[in-house]
């Protein structure tokens, strides 16, 4: 029986819908590159919110960044649904696209004429998945050769730019720290950063990172680096020798580019949620975050070879 993807024909336009978030964005880079390497001549777009739009650039596994206003436009023979929210669902029925694929549990599936079954059935394993397995579980359903499924792929294009960084260069090797997370259960305490950031800084320069509107004023005493360009922090994360952090977003970036991770998790699944294929030390404590020790994330750095 003939695939979606043996269907395509050769030049086809496919369109992957991905909105939100950072982490998912970014765990979305090893499907697209499973499915560029299985058809090379297809021309791949990515569906993105602006915000997230950085984490493609530089991607030679696409021909398009497109807004969520862009979809029709460009035409697609086939539109990939990797989100699943009601409004990726509507811009996939609008999408124009002969074939609509979307996995079988979202909500409104019926808009959908290739329904994709969950990825323990594709993979035919009786357990909990990673987000990158997930993901890339679409693609081995539409055809797509069972193969190994890489490491996320990022690619530094742009420099931290000056306004967003204090007035100090920054020398290398650095630690980037990221203390901040969406959800108080997920974040570990300012106390543990700093003796972290005291642990490492003999050897390592710590940099504390943030988003726009989020606060940094309790790491006043080292670099802190708050609301810069996305595209600049993927390329700060890209020069670290460690990244430390909550789980969040900037974890997954950092596992990207193959730096050495320790992630701190609170109310978030590791088994799906973990660093993706890099060296990594996943963290949990026995009462929730708060009740990890820094003895353990320094003990966890120690593993990793990350000396202080």
């Amino acid at each position: 029986m003939e695939t979606v993807l043996e269907s395509l024909p050769p030049g086809g336009r496919v369109a992957v819908i991905r909105l939100r978030s950072l982490g998912d964005c970014v765990l979305t880079t090893p499907a697209l590159h499973l499915l560029k390497q299985a058809r090379p001549d297809l021309r791949l777009a990515v569906l993105v919110e602006d915000r997230f739009a950085p984490l493609f650039e530089g991607n030679p596994d696409l021909d398009a960044l497109l807004p969520p206003n862009g979809l029709r436009g460009w035409r697609p023979e086939l539109c990939l649904n990797l989100h699943g929210g009601t409004r990726s669902m509507v811009l996939a029925a609008i999408s124009g696209a002969r074939m609509r694929a979307g996995f079988a549990h979202f909500r409104y599936s019926w808009l959908l004429n290739v329904k994709i079954p969950r990825a323990q059935e594709i993979l035919g394993i009786n357990r909990k998945v990673h987000t990158a397995e997930h993901l890339a579980s679409a693609m081995f359903y539409l055809g797509v050769p069972r193969v190994e499924i890489p490491r996320a792929r990022l690619f530094a294009t742009s420099p931290l730019p000056a306004q967003s960084a204090p007035s100090r260069a920054l020398a290398k090797p650095y630690a980037v720290i990221h203390p901040i997370a969406s959800d108080p259960t997920k974040t570990w305490s300012a106390t543990g950063f700093l003796q972290i950031a005291k642990h490492l800084k003999a050897h390592l320069e710590p940099v504390f990172i943030a988003g726009a509107g989020e606060d940094l004023r309790e790491f006043d005493g080292y670099r802190t680096i708050a609301g810069a360009p996305l595209s600049g922090i993927k390329s700060l994360i890209s020069g670290a020798s460690v990244f430390v952090g909550n789980d969040s977003g900037p974890a997954h970036i950092a596992a990207a580019f193959g730096i050495p991770v320790v992630v701190l998790f609170g109310s978030s699944d590791p088994e799906i949620w973990r660093p993706w294929k890099t060296p990594s030390e996943v963290i949990t404590g026995p009462a929730g975050i708060q009740s990890i020790a820094p003895a353990a994330v320094m003990e966890a750095l120690e593993r990793l070879r990350v000396h202080a």
